[in-house]
């Protein structure tokens, strides 16, 4: 479904884009590298490390066509980009444990100092005979392993491993934090892809943020420690992005950038969620991102001087994107060119924008954004922009992922048309502030009034209009994104409604009414509960 949002560029006073740098992007030429997606790196002395991925394009439809293992990323890369060399070395000399598991796509993976965490990951597994989420870690000694590839001598020696079911995730992201990892998100999938679900997989989402510690991460890695929080509602992300992220206290931590899928419809979620430290996680109900909704490369830069954070998003898929000044929606989510940044204001409040660069043609899905290791960077990798000597510079590159010359070739049925992508481009910030077109918060099709009596202490009356017949679901938060009441989900007609709430036990304080329409977010209200 696709819709075309009229809108006037127009916002309130103070939300304008304060994004201080425009972006650009530089090709580096590194002939005879194939293409990859979906993969986890690591870097050392300048050079990266590639493991895992496709070098095909996106999945097709057809379960017998989807994910073919002639396809998986069976080799493992070492990149110069400071040269255009690269070096490739064959997964063939390491035991089947190991071999299966490196070949896998959207692995979970974190580099600590000289090692690379990588976690599940789903590929087709020889001796599982099917295509399963691996319950793996492997860990990897990252100089010694490009060392080796360089020299054609791969060697199992700088590898360590460990099966643990709880570890059978794809498309989750893994973080660190303190001296705990942090595997967010992800789903496990085992069995063949199709569109329809019928019975060709299992799928089960983790609905979790799993904590551990991993000791002896090479010689023979140990679980040291485990911890798991679960919400069905917040943590139900797969396929999105985990960005590096400063609270305002100045504490390190993470944001979970939408994701998919809901569960009452196949959309992404359109509101991020804060993770920080000791397993605190905090939903983020009003603010929602239009602009990025898959994983794509991301950059996050904060401006101590104006207490702004600054969170860039290239390309990759969307559910809504730019035409001019009109915001299109298009629920078949995408590929687009978008270079969007979302930015956390001094006050704690959130805007986005689209600049007036873009990616040069539909990239950026399922590619990585490796950044400048010389750059000052806080913890969780929040570029430092005040501790940076003024002038342009390389924030990073951005490499490999999914290419395709139209925007949906998985809803039309041409996946072939799509491929793995073999660029490489730097990513420059110039101290020129960009352009930026804002989103409307609010897109047309439907109001949510507000209730009456507000504040109340027993039973408020809703309100609210949708201009079409449609999906209509309304529920109510707590401030701090906890899901208390759904009052409704159900098919509406065009038209105006009401229907009451009781406060019930709901105790004394600020609760956010939010009306979702075809599984996009329309309108919010507050409402005061008094009780007692």
């Amino acid at each position: 479904m696709v819709f075309v949002i009229f809108y006037e560029p127009v916002v309130l006073t103070g939300q304008d884009s304060s994004f201080p740098y425009s972006v650009r992007l530089e090709q580096v030429s590194v002939p005879g590298l194939p293409g990859f997606h979906s993969f986890a790196y690591a870097q050392h002395q300048g050079k990266w490390l590639i493991v895992g991925g496709r070098t095909d394009g996106i999945h097709a439809r057809q379960p017998f066509a989807s994910f073919p293992p002639n396809h998986n990323n069976s080799h493992i890369f070492v990149i110069d980009p400071s040269t255009g060399e690269f070096f490739a070395e064959a997964l063939d000399p390491l035991s089947t444990g190991i071999r299966e598991h490196l070949q896998s796509t959207n692995m979970n993976y974190h580099q600590i100092a000289d090692t690379l965490y990588i976690i599940g990951g789903y590929a087709f597994s020889e001796t599982a005979g099917d295509h399963i989420t691996f319950p793996k870690l492997t860990t990897i000694v990252v100089s010694e392993t490009m060392n080796d590839v360089m020299s054609g001598s791969l060697s199992e020696d700088s590898f360590g491993h460990l099966y643990d079911e709880r570890f059978a995730v794809t498309g989750g992201q893994l973080g660190r934090l303190d001296n705990t990892l942090i595997l967010v998100g992800g789903h496990r999938f085992d069995g063949r892809y199709n569109p329809r679900n019928m019975p060709t997989f299992i799928q089960e989402y983790t609905h979790a943020i799993q904590s551990f510690r991993i000791d002896d991460a090479i010689s023979g890695p140990e679980i040291s420690y485990y911890s798991k929080v679960v919400d069905e509602d917040h943590l139900r992300r797969r396929d999105y992005n985990l960005v590096p992220y400063i609270f305002r206290d100045g504490a390190p931590g993470y944001m979970i950038s939408t994701g998919v899928f809901q569960r009452e419809a196949d959309l992404p979620f359109l509101y991020n969620v804060e993770v920080g430290k000791e397993e605190f996680y905090k939903p983020i109900p009003d603010f929602e991102q239009l602009l990025s909704h898959y994983h794509s490369p991301k950059l996050s830069i904060y401006l101590e001087e104006t207490e702004e954070l600054h969170m860039l998003f290239f390309g990759g898929l969307a559910q809504f994107y730019f035409q001019g000044n009109q915001l299109i929606q298009d629920d078949r989510v995408p590929f687009v060119t978008t270079i969007s940044v979302v930015t956390r204001h001094a006050d704690g409040s959130f805007a986005e924008f689209a600049l007036t660069e873009e990616m040069p043609g539909l990239k950026g899905t399922s590619a990585e954004f490796i950044p400048n290791p010389d750059l000052p960077k806080n913890e969780t990798g929040v570029t430092l922009i005040d501790e940076i000597e003024a002038g342009e510079f390389l924030a990073g590159h951005i490499v490999g992922g999914i290419d395709t010359p139209i925007i949906n070739p998985f809803f039309t049925n041409q996946t072939d048309r799509t491929s793995a992508s073999y660029t490489v481009y730097e990513v420059w910030l110039d101290p020129a502030e960009s352009d930026g077109t804002p989103v409307q918060q609010t897109p047309d099709g439907a109001e949510l009034y507000p209730n009456y009596p507000n504040p109340f202490d027993d039973v408020t009356t809703l309100h609210f209009s949708i201009e079409g017949d449609s999906m209509v679901n309304l529920e109510v938060f707590t401030v701090d994104g906890k899901k208390v009441a759904k009052l409704l989900s159900s098919e509406m007609k065009q038209g105006e409604h009401e229907l009451q709430f009781s406060a019930g036990e709901l105790s004394s304080g600020l609760y956010i009414v939010r009306l979702q329409v075809n599984g996009t977010t329309k309108s919010r209200a507050i409402m005061i509960v008094r009780s007692g």
